[in-house]
């Protein structure tokens, strides 16, 4: 429910990260390091990213950034923990940038993203995250790395895609980014039936029948 990835705490993720490990067979489960538990120094990652594997279950983490998180990933990576970067729109950064906008859209901005995708690499990043950057772009940066790029809203050249379930299935109402797809509008089919569920209690129509409880036995 929130506006921003900004107010997520590490226990939270945590959290949730548990949940989904345990909903899991064979995915590979990254998660995101919140904002603030990885850049105020390497042993902060260290710690923050020991938690999200040991306690959480998860099989890599994820961060954002270039240059300034390249020595957190390089000793990530050296202790053993498979780093995933996430450069272009970095939704910690979100007041900073001025909001959800488009990303490397000038071309010193474009060379910049793949100098720091190359860099992120060379630290041992086993993957990255291109987020709301030109296609052409991601393009350029996917066939200079030999690492894959996962990309969202940056268009078809990415190696993989990243679509949030909400908005894939129509859940999400009016904060759908422009680049989401939509394949199912299931928001409207769940208030209906909550609404047709309200109805049927206040109506004394359920529960009844098959809906309760059998009697009890005489005797038991």
């Amino acid at each position: 429910g929130y506006s921003t990835t900004i107010p997520v705490t590490l226990d939270a993720m945590v959290h949730h990260t548990q949940a989904v490990v345990r909903g899991t067979r064979r995915a590979l489960v990254v998660a995101d390091l919140p904002f603030l538990t990885y850049q105020v120094s390497v042993a902060q990652a260290l710690r923050s990213a020991a938690r999200l594997i040991q306690e959480g279950g998860a099989a890599a983490v994820k961060l954002e950034g270039g240059r300034p998180v390249l020595a957190a990933v390089q000793r990530l990576t050296e202790v053993g923990i498979p780093v995933m970067g996430h450069l272009g729109l970095l939704p910690q950064a979100v007041h900073q940038l001025g909001g959800y906008r488009a990303q490397a859209t000038r071309p010193q901005d474009a060379r910049q993203l793949l100098d720091d995708a190359l860099a992120l690499e060379a630290a041992g990043a086993f993957a990255v995250v291109l987020e709301s950057v030109p296609a052409e772009v991601a393009g350029s940066v996917t066939a200079g790395l030999r690492i894959p790029t996962i990309g969202i809203g940056a268009g078809p050249h990415c190696d993989g895609q990243v679509l949030v379930s909400y908005d894939m299935l129509g859940l999400s109402g009016d904060r759908k980014p422009p680049f989401a797809k939509q394949y199912a509008q299931l928001a409207g089919q769940v208030l209906a039936a909550a609404r047709a569920y309200i109805h049927e209690v206040r109506a004394g129509e359920f529960p009844a029948g098959a809906a309760a409880a059998d009697p009890p036995k005489p005797g038991s």
